[in-house]
């Protein structure tokens, strides 16, 4: 059976909740995706009681400062052997190779495996009206390739995209680059916040890796049975 893609999106601030959905998840994703809302409410300590129940872990900071302020954290978070960590792909290209490089150091020094490094391309609550309200002209389809390409050429494993962008930058970057979608939505589910949308099963046929969800499952009566539900939609089933 290949490996479940779905990631689902632990954005609660309560420890005890999380951990209360990681127990849920457990048997029915491929991993959990662990935000800035959880960990800077509970540090290292709450990552380490999610990552004990087994799980991969897409540790989701999205780092984006000096390229040595950068690397600092890099090496500060590689130790909790996270599967895949982010940075802002807009933090530039000397940033993104100094993440790639303290990525490779510290994993060394803990003699732990490397996370993938994810470069954060355009957000998927961004329009063309908002990448024009900063400054950014063109499509945001031309702007996560731009930046994609960077990525690339600076160290990183792949970059956190919509799935609007999936087919693209999987015919530009090749088999090999990892895409990471978030604003996965189940058909009929509810936008919410995400202007750049898709079904589990057309962003994988498009050449997703590993899907984000959140709201669809983390809001559900049962978010066991809806994230088995979305497995056995993409022919994971139990």
């Amino acid at each position: 059976m290949k490996e479940n893609p779905v990631y689902c999106a632990i954005d609660v601030p309560e420890i005890d909740a999380a951990g209360q959905l990681a127990r849920q998840l457990r048997a029915h994703v491929g991993g959990l995706k662990i935000g800035k809302e959880f960990f800077y409410a509970h540090g290292q300590a709450g990552y380490e009681k999610l990552a004990g129940y087994g799980q991969n872990i897409f540790l989701d900071l999205k780092l984006h400062d000096i390229p040595n302020t950068v690397a600092a954290a890099v090496r500060t978070l590689v130790p909790l052997t996270p599967a895949y960590l982010n940075v802002h792909a807009a933090g530039g290209a000397e940033m993104m190779a100094a993440a790639a490089s303290a990525a490779d150091s510290a994993a060394d020094e803990a003699k732990v495996i490397r996370p993938k490094m994810l470069a954060v391309t355009v957000l998927t609550s961004l329009s063309v009206a908002d990448l024009n309200d900063i400054g950014v002209n063109g499509t945001p389809r031309e702007q996560v390739l731009r930046l994609a390409a960077l990525a690339a050429k600076n160290g990183m494993d792949g970059v956190v995209c919509s799935a609007e962008e999936v087919e693209l930058l999987r015919r530009e970057m090749g088999p090999n680059f990892n895409l990471v979608v978030p604003g996965i939505r189940p058909s009929g589910a509810p936008q919410h916040d995400q202007k750049r949308v898709m079904t589990p099963e057309a962003a994988i046929a498009a050449g997703a890796d590993i899907l984000v969800i959140g709201r669809a499952i983390t809001q559900n009566p049962d978010p066991g049975r809806a994230a088995q539900a979305i497995a056995d939609s993409l022919g994971m089933g139990e």
